[in-house]
């Protein structure tokens, strides 16, 4: 799927910059940053409904254990 992204032009010396740097390019560079956030979402996301879960599980125990 084709996307377009709309950087500003400091960002987009920045990245520039960065790829040079790390002999890659700008598109390589972007796809690892959409993969590592997606990677991070996805795991809060699941800490989140797990701590929910078990908060229903155990609320009451721990509630009395105050």
């Amino acid at each position: 799927m084709a996307t377009n992204l709309r950087l500003r032009d400091d960002q987009t010396k920045a990245l520039k910059r960065r790829a040079e740097q790390e002999g890659t390019s700008m598109h390589a560079i972007l796809l690892r940053a959409v993969d590592d956030y997606l990677a991070r979402t996805a795991h809060q996301a699941m800490v989140k409904q797990t701590a929910t879960e078990q908060a229903a599980k155990w609320g009451e125990i721990m509630a009395r254990l105050k």
